[in-house]
């Protein structure tokens, strides 16, 4: 089973939009079963007590658009030093994650720390927080999923 866990500031964006489009990917292409998918942040912005907030609604309205699923009940859950040894590919959506990331873990020895860019044209998936351009964001995560499920069918991560 290949785990992989997309990573993001908050975790009510960008990563749960790749984990579902990726899991939509997955389910298309009927291997599903072959891998575990989640997302996480960097930060706890987005949590309050140890409640995380629900993915964000212009998030949300682009995955209808698109006729993604998604799990409702979703919320914004932590990235922890421990989850370094329970998945096979951390996917970071822009550099500052990926600083993040290794701050967290505190090393990178197995090379699991990725931009989701990186498996297509490279660069920083748009952070649609700031610019509210959730098509674009959603252009540049389905571009670097469906690299990067190409990437894992071969098995070359």
């Amino acid at each position: 089973m290949i785990r992989i866990c997309f990573v993001c500031h908050g975790n009510i964006c960008r990563s749960p939009m790749a984990e579902f489009i990726f899991k939509d990917i997955l389910i298309k292409n009927g291997c599903e079963k072959d891998f575990l998918v989640c997302s996480r942040a960097t930060h706890t912005d987005e949590i309050w007590r140890g409640q995380g907030n629900p993915i964000f609604p212009p998030a949300r309205e682009e995955l209808i658009r698109h006729k993604i699923s998604f799990d409702s009940d979703k919320r914004a859950c932590l990235l922890e030093k421990g989850d370094y040894d329970k998945f096979d590919l951390f996917i970071g959506m822009d550099n500052e994650n990926l600083r993040s990331m290794k701050r967290i873990f505190g090393f990178d020895s197995e090379n699991k720390i990725r931009l989701l860019l990186d498996y297509c044209s490279g660069g920083e998936v748009s952070d649609p927080w700031y610019t509210r351009d959730f098509s674009l964001c959603y252009n540049d995560i389905i571009k670097g999923c469906r690299a990067l499920f190409d990437v894992v069918k071969k098995g070359d991560m």
